[in-house]
């Protein structure tokens, strides 16, 4: 058995990028080790998880040093290391909870009579709550990351990388992954972990990690001595530092006028019917747990999704001379200017080859003047930390770095209503509290805004109203 992994001055730079995402990182992680990876926004946390687990190709951008796994290198070493990402959408590939469990083994060959029994088993260590045969598409996000995690357990690695698991899941659906860690990892499989939740990811550790911005380690050794040495220096960087306080909530002046009413707004088995109204100079936070249709919900609202119960109606001030249309009947230009919407997976709305211009993009298309367009993607960038990375290709950046630009690019059209579905996830103390600030600034101009979360310090900072949202079976009952 092993899992011993051992980088050597080990940096990557991806193709196309001045900076590095990883440089000079020396570091040993023995054989049953816990380590929780810390790191601000961008310091290339994700990106040694994808070394690690063998997923940077050569030809996609440039490394120096080495990395061992066993002695082996990473691409040599890529059947005895699995990896869990924060979407578990982009590791599920079959119709059925079983089949997509079983997968892995199937390629790798193994015996028929074994696979069943190992698939068994391995949903069980996971606590998976249904049989296999439940289809993938029926689950929750809790129980898809735990379907996750069984398909990556099955193939019993010997290096588990889990690169913020818990990101889009509820307290209820982050607590059953924990435990689901707890049980189901063996005691000699070295674990690394990436987790923006400090607190709650330290019972599964017994040793962190700080990666330095621009190269190298920062700190390593026990959570209790890095924290005292370096607590209030990496809280004020941007790592959520157990026990530092989270910055007070801004005050808001009365909401103003309604600008779209719902009236038994719903999805057959997605979003039980819901009557809600959305007013300017207000924020409204859309509560509940996995699976019951807040994003659903978010994409009927910002006029990407037909209703397919109830209606939604825009007011005369929002919808201009589409007043008498439905919002998802608007033609793109007109919706993009009313209302932006931020969707829950941010590379889903990246379609450009660079940062500056997928933040040109909307301005471009509404008609804007290319010194304006100028103007407001600079003002974006440097509100967001984007700067550096303008001429960066969307799909390099870190999760936190594209859930802003996922933002910005919403805003670049100074829409009257911005619709946000889990606009923190990702996002280390620093970058949360100045995306906070730029919805409180956007709220406090009299715009409307709407966010989907699980984030109890962003409702908690930001929300004027809550809207809790039960699963359409309950709901229905």
């Amino acid at each position: 058995m092993g899992g011993g992994v051992t980088l050597r001055g080990f940096g990557w730079r991806h193709a196309g990028r001045r900076a590095w995402a990883l440089r000079g990182v020396d570091l040993r992680v023995e054989r049953g080790e816990r380590v929780l990876l810390l790191g601000p926004s961008g310091a290339g946390k994700s990106t040694l998880l994808a070394a690690l687990a063998g997923l940077l190709p050569e030809d996609s951008g440039e490394h120096e040093g080495t990395i061992e796994i066993d002695g082996r290198s990473a691409a040599e070493a890529r059947e005895r290391v699995g990896i869990v990402f924060q979407d578990p959408q982009s590791q599920l590939v079959m119709a059925r909870s079983g089949d997509d469990v079983a997968f892995g083994l199937e390629n790798r060959g193994v015996a028929a009579d074994q696979i069943w029994p190992r698939v068994d088993e391995a949903l069980h260590r996971v606590g998976f709550p249904y049989h296999r045969d439940r289809p993938t598409a029926a689950l929750s996000g809790g129980e898809q990351q735990r379907l996750a995690l069984a398909g990556v357990l099955v193939l019993r690695p010997d290096l588990l990388l889990l690169d913020e698991p818990t990101a889009n899941l509820d307290p209820a659906g982050a607590a059953l992954i924990r435990a689901a860690l707890t049980r189901a990892v063996d005691a000699d499989t070295t674990l690394i972990l990436v987790e923006h939740r400090v607190a709650e990811a330290l019972p599964l550790v017994d040793r962190v990690v700080v990666l330095e911005p621009g190269g190298g380690v920062r700190a390593d050794g026990p959570p209790e001595a890095v924290f005292a040495a370096h607590g209030d220096t990496l809280a004020a960087e941007g790592v959520w530092v157990p026990g530092r306080e989270i910055p007070p909530r801004r005050a808001t002046g009365p909401a103003g006028e309604v600008l779209l009413t719902a009236e038994k707004l719903g999805q057959p088995s997605r979003l039980a019917p819901i009557d809600l109204t959305v007013r300017a100079g207000e924020a409204l936070a859309v509560l509940g747990p996995n699976g019951a249709g807040k994003s659903t919900l978010a994409l009927a609202l910002g006029g990407l999704l037909r209703p397919g119960t109830g209606r939604l109606t825009a007011s005369p001030e929002l919808a201009g001379v589409d007043s008498r249309t439905a919002p998802h009947r608007w033609r793109a230009p007109a919706l993009t200017r009313r209302i932006g919407s931020v969707f829950q997976n941010p590379e889903h709305q990246f379609v450009t080859g660079t940062v500056f211009d997928e933040l040109a993009l909307g301005p471009r298309r509404t008609g804007a003047s290319e010194a304006a367009v100028r103007d407001r993607v600079t003002d974006l960038l440097s509100r967001l930390r984007l700067d550096r990375l303008a001429a960066a290709n969307p799909y390099t950046l870190s999760g936190g770095e594209a859930r802003r630009l996922s933002v910005a690019t919403a805003l670049a059209t100074a829409p009257r209503l911005l619709i946000c579905d889990e606009p923190t996830f990702g996002q280390d103390r620093r970058t949360w509290r100045e995306l906070v600030d730029l919805l409180a600034d956007l709220r406090d101009a009299g715009n409307g805004l709407v966010a989907v979360t699980h984030d109890a310090e962003f409702v908690a900072a930001l929300a004027d109203r809550t809207l809790a949202l039960a699963p359409p079976a309950v709901a229905q009952r």
